[in-house]
């Protein structure tokens, strides 16, 4: 059994064993009212290159730009084109759509956001991803998602596929949509299941994934990792409870009820590299912040939110609405947790890549989890 003394302390996933929770499986509550645990500033140092004091700077910032971001949408109303979180100027950026009224301009500013000028709003760049949304994309056709900064639509290509005719004919139809944008990526997207390895937090069939967020009753995963057989079992291989539902395609989440001795805590594993994290809310954080996953296969890593509302084209069929981003996963990672500071983000899909080369994934996001299924995020 390949456990570390954090496994030991009662494997602070989201799920714990009741009869073996101690005290010792939450972190210490000296760092509660910090930016962040001195873990995961280590990790930030690490993965964006900072220093401490920058690592702090741009968690607090981050934060600030998450409470702004719905204010903005209001003020700017059918001017707004969208935000996006600056990294250099640790602000948050809010395209006007041209045309926008000087005291539309005016009042945007005062809220503290840059204000920038794009070509279109975002309400008619979502529309555009709404006619493509109705489309049958070929496997060659990676993904596709608004580009607030970029004010545009892009379509993800893999590379070297762009003049096959089934892509020619999909990009064809997808310019009659609205401003569209073609990119290409080094690989397709796939899910992040994988067969059964000793000593990884849960099973279901002959698959294992990872744990997601807890909610009252249970926790949340991702719902390819469903299996026509719906118990669970955890990283010891007891019982833990049942699948109670699950959607993929089209979506991808699903939520597990736990029991027979197992309880639910508002944590995130930290394997090791940084200290476990308290979840204390759902907050979405804007494109261009930093997130970290946590997954029984690469355990501990660090990115930067990509893009939002991506419709990713899985060879099982498309999933809507999902977060792209510049942190690496591997098969197993599937169902884990994105967390943005204290703030659960959602729960790992699938990518392309690995730890080792780098690579992209795409999380469901949490709130709308919770909001199809009536849950509550189990926060500190």
């Amino acid at each position: 059994m390949r456990r570390t003394g954090i496994m030991r302390a009662g494997l602070a996933v989201l799920l714990l064993l009741g009869a073996g929770a101690t005290a010792s499986t939450v972190p210490a509550t000296a760092d509660e009212k910090q930016p962040a645990s001195a873990g995961l500033l280590t990790a930030m140092q690490r993965d964006f290159h900072l220093t401490k004091a920058e690592a702090k700077a741009r968690l607090a910032a981050e934060r600030r730009a998450t409470a702004l971001e719905p204010k903005v949408r209001r003020v700017a109303g059918a001017s707004f084109g969208g935000s996006w979180f600056d990294a250099t100027a640790n602000t948050l950026t809010v395209g006007l759509a041209r045309g926008a009224s000087a005291t539309t301009v005016r009042d945007v500013r005062a809220t503290g956001a840059t204000v920038r000028t794009v070509a279109h709003s975002a309400r008619e760049l979502t529309a555009a991803q709404a006619k493509l949304d109705k489309l049958s994309p070929p496997d060659a056709i990676s993904s596709w998602h608004v580009d607030a900064e970029a004010s545009t639509v892009v379509v993800n290509v893999v590379e070297g596929k762009q003049s096959d005719n089934d892509v020619r004919a999909f990009l064809a139809r997808a310019r009659t949509a609205g401003p569209i944008t073609v990119e290409q990526v080094p690989a397709a997207p796939t899910t992040l299941a994988a067969g059964t390895v000793g000593g990884d937090p849960f099973y279901t069939g002959n698959v294992r994934c990872s744990i997601g967020f807890s909610v009252y009753g249970g926790f949340v995963t991702a719902g390819h990792c469903r299996q026509p057989s719906t118990a669970v079992y955890g990283w010891d291989r007891s019982y833990v409870g049942n699948f109670q539902a699950g959607t993929f395609p089209g979506d991808d989440y699903g939520w597990v009820s736990v029991g027979s001795g197992w309880w639910t805590v508002p944590v995130v594993l930290g394997w090791g590299t940084v200290s476990d994290q308290l979840v204390r809310g759902s907050n979405v954080a804007p494109v261009g912040s930093s997130v970290c996953r946590s997954g029984s296969t690469t355990h501990w890593h660090c990115g930067t939110v990509l893009a939002m509302n991506e419709t990713v084209n899985y060879s099982q069929g498309a999933v809507y609405q999902m977060t792209k981003t510049s942190v690496c996963a591997e098969p197993g990672d599937s169902g884990g947790s994105f967390i943005s500071g204290d703030q659960a983000q959602g729960v790992t899909s699938g990518g392309w890549g690995d730890c080792s080369s780098g690579g992209e994934t795409w999380f469901q996001p949490v709130n709308e989890i919770l909001n199809r299924y009536g849950l509550t995020l189990h926060t500190a």
